[in-house]
């Protein structure tokens, strides 16, 4: 099932054509990759998806099962592009319960839970004000997926982690993947793109190339007009 379909999109940034003509069809339970040089337009890409900026031309439809009733976003989005917003003098449960009180979904179990999983303690008193740069991006990634969001999208989700870290969101993207969740990433690392994705795009020339594919993706066909 294709979740996410571009159809001729364009879009200019501060005057810059950053993406002309581009088609790309997402589909359920795969994670995609998307490369292209900095400021190549990953970014914008995705806030286009999310419906956070609108393309000058062309469509982007997500499948209707991703909408709440009288909603105009995307629900059920779990979406890591810029860090959000967090107040410095809570910690990081604490944040995280502030973020997860807009949709009222989850539990606190569920909050200390995804932090585990992310690596970090649940119970620790630090401040979000004294967390390093690795802590604050694992912070990040618990927003995006502590309410069992079934797509993501993720802007460099292992920036600023150690070794360690790295691999452990690794395994837990994949995981991810086999309870059929739909992933989009970016990295400047290589290897994450090949050790974790399906599917491999890159922005070249303000357009999108696939780089590595099946041949169901290239034949897709659209599945909700």
């Amino acid at each position: 099932m294709n979740i996410i379909e571009m159809i001729n999109v364009r879009k200019s940034f501060k005057g810059i054509l950053l993406l002309n003509h581009v088609n790309a069809f997402f589909q359920q339970g795969k994670i995609y990759g998307i490369t292209g040089s900095n400021g190549s337009g990953k970014s914008v890409l995705f806030k286009l998806i999310c419906r956070f900026i609108n393309p000058d031309e062309g469509e982007i439809r997500i499948h209707p099962d991703y909408f709440s009733k009288g909603s105009d976003f995307p629900s059920n989005f779990g979406i890591l592009i810029d860090r959000p917003g967090y107040m410095a003098g809570l910690t990081g449960f604490e944040n995280l319960k502030r973020w997860a009180e807009i949709q009222h979904q989850i539990t606190d179990r569920d909050i200390r839970e995804t932090m585990q999983l992310v690596g970090l303690d649940p119970a620790a008193t630090q401040k979000m004000k004294s967390y390093s740069l690795g802590m604050k991006q694992k912070i990040a990634l618990a927003q995006a997926i502590m309410e069992n969001q079934k797509v993501l999208i993720l802007d460099e989700p292992f920036n600023a982690l150690d070794a360690d870290s790295v691999k452990n969101i690794r395994k837990l993207l994949l995981r991810f993947k086999q309870e059929g969740k739909t992933i989009l990433m970016t990295s400047h690392n290589q290897e994450d793109i090949d050790l974790l994705c399906d599917h491999v795009y890159q922005i070249r020339n303000q357009t999108l190339e696939l780089l590595a594919s099946t041949s169901a993706i290239s034949e897709a066909k659209s599945e909700f007009k």
